[in-house]
């Protein structure tokens, strides 16, 4: 009977070593969340998984029920008035018959998927000699080391604060004015990806160095505080200080025996203080990690997890796959169809060609979406130990136009709440006038994406995100009077539709400005 008293108090005491040691890593776990919170970087990651990931624990997908009975709706709708072109216009004047046979010859184009063209686009075998975008991409380099260095001399005082953010300034704009200049100039031996790709990595770079900078400056502005606010005394140090010092010292060592921590273990991992992190090493680490914020202390998964990086690494092979063969078999022989009609501004035609490219692009707008947010931002997550996979939000169960842009894209969405819409309402700007410029801001780098690879420099994109402010106005009135139901399925719509519209205004823009000789 003693025995088996002692062992059921052998079988507590583990128990009890145990619930021990998950407190004691909860509480190593939560001090090093205060500490970074309390740093001057104002921190804004935390470790959380994706929405798709299992085990994020999310559930939530009603609003993917409305998408579906949206796209319904609009294939039918595409269905009838193709059949209404085919069949009532059809008793009309020959020369209309003429002119409806020469266009649906144009619709049977049958099966254009060829991966060597791919190869051809993603090697830039289309592009001059000495693959101009690879050498812009490696120049991008020269900005940056500028910006390190730049940082280096204004932590050491070896510049003046203004001089070095007028430097800082004018090195970020002109990294977004190169590519603009250089395609403009020389864009003929450019490829259509390459100068695509030139203009998003130089985008990136523009987020990236501006947080960087701004990062710092809070930094180093709290040091300059720190350092004018302590006093030349020292604090006396008394013998009841040290004893005190020692005891809690011999507790710590007690608890770390009694839950099987080893004192290294227990020892919460050392933040990384302004300027210590002026090293091309951590400016690198930033610039590969899959976030626009830069902080000192970024939280770090301990190992990688191998399945889930395979996983991760075949979607991202299959998704570009899929997204070239939809681009090339679907989106391309729409969009060209809808050059006609969109020219001579027939409207029927025009709703029936905009409905059906709204498909194929809407499918390969989600299949990038999935590609990008969460196949390859959580591959580069997962090989960086990078810990916060919060690159998305249920964008798709928003019920109006600014849920939508606030939860779609998150790291983007972080960069302008933290570095542009905080510090303009600090300055005393309305929150509405902050959202404006937010909107404003996110307009240019739309239109500069689009216009500056096309070299056709319209405003369509601009536009199009500007009208997202009355569009809000719009889905908040039927989210009030209506139901959450019908905001969500306007959300849906100025997704499907406004997308498709505006390629159908680039394409044509673009032939008629290249090759409008050819034409006529």
């Amino acid at each position: 009977m003693s025995g088996e008293t002692h062992s059921a108090a052998e079988e507590n005491k583990v128990r009890y070593r145990r619930t021990q040691s998950v407190t004691r890593a909860e509480e190593i776990t939560k001090k090093e969340s205060e500490q970074r919170k309390s740093q001057p970087d104002k921190p804004c990651h935390r470790p959380r998984d994706s929405l798709f990931s299992w085990s994020s624990g999310f559930d939530n997908f009603t609003g993917l029920v409305n998408w579906g009975f949206l796209l319904l709706t609009m294939g039918g709708i595409r269905l009838v008035l193709e059949n209404f072109i085919k069949y009532v216009l059809a008793l009309m004047p020959p020369d209309y018959v003429h002119f409806l046979t020469v266009v649906f010859d144009l619709v049977r184009y049958g099966i254009r998927v060829d991966p060597v063209q791919w190869f051809t686009v993603l090697t830039g075998k289309g592009e001059g000699e000495g693959y101009p975008s690879v050498l812009l991409i490696s120049y991008s380099l020269v900005p940056v080391m500028i910006c390190l260095m730049m940082e280096r001399a204004l932590a050491s005082d070896i510049i003046p604060e203004s001089a070095g953010m007028a430097v800082h300034i004018v090195n970020i704009i002109v990294l977004v004015l190169i590519p603009m200049v250089v395609i403009h100039v020389k864009g003929h031996i450019f490829s259509l990806v390459g100068a695509m790709t030139v203009c998003f990595i130089y985008c990136i770079l523009f987020l990236k160095l501006w947080s960087y900078v701004q990062v710092n400056l809070w930094c180093r502005a709290e040091k300059k505080q720190h350092r004018h606010s302590r006093t030349g005394r020292r604090q006396s140090i008394t013998i009841a200080t040290l004893q005190n010092g020692r005891d809690q010292e011999a507790e710590r060592t007690a608890n770390g025996s009694a839950t099987g921590y080893s004192n290294e273990k227990d020892k919460v991992p050392a933040l990384v203080h302004y300027p210590d992190n002026l090293h091309p090493v951590d400016l690198f680490y930033f610039l590969l990690a899959p976030t626009l914020c830069y902080e000192l202390n970024f939280p770090k998964t301990n190992r990688i997890r191998k399945r889930f990086l395979i996983k991760r690494m075949l979607e991202v092979v299959i998704g570009v796959h899929i997204v070239m063969g939809l681009f090339q078999q679907w989106m391309i022989p729409s969009v060209r169809n809808s050059l006609v009609p969109f020219s001579n501004m027939d409207l029927t035609k025009t709703a029936e060609r905009l409905l059906k490219l709204a498909i194929p692009n809407h499918l390969m707008w989600l299949c990038f979406f999935y590609l990008t947010f969460h196949s390859f931002l959580n591959l580069m997550g997962e090989l960086l130990h990078f810990a916060d996979r919060n690159f998305y939000s249920d964008w798709w169960n928003a019920n109006n136009i600014d849920t939508f842009w606030r939860t779609w894209n998150m790291p983007v969405h972080k960069w302008c709440v933290r570095h542009l819409y905080i510090p303009v309402v600090e300055l005393g700007y309305s929150k509405v006038a902050a959202s404006v410029i937010v909107f404003f801001f996110s307009a240019f780098f739309h239109e500069y994406l689009v216009s500056v690879p096309l070299k056709t420099f319209k405003v369509w994109a601009f536009t199009g995100m500007m009208a997202q402010i009355p569009l809000s106005f719009v889905a908040k009135y039927m989210e009030t009077n209506y139901g959450p139901r019908w905001g969500n399925m306007l959300v849906w719509a100025s997704i499907i539709l406004g997308q498709p519209l505006a390629i159908m205004m680039y394409y044509h823009d673009f032939v008629i400005t290249n090759y409008n000789d050819v034409l006529v």
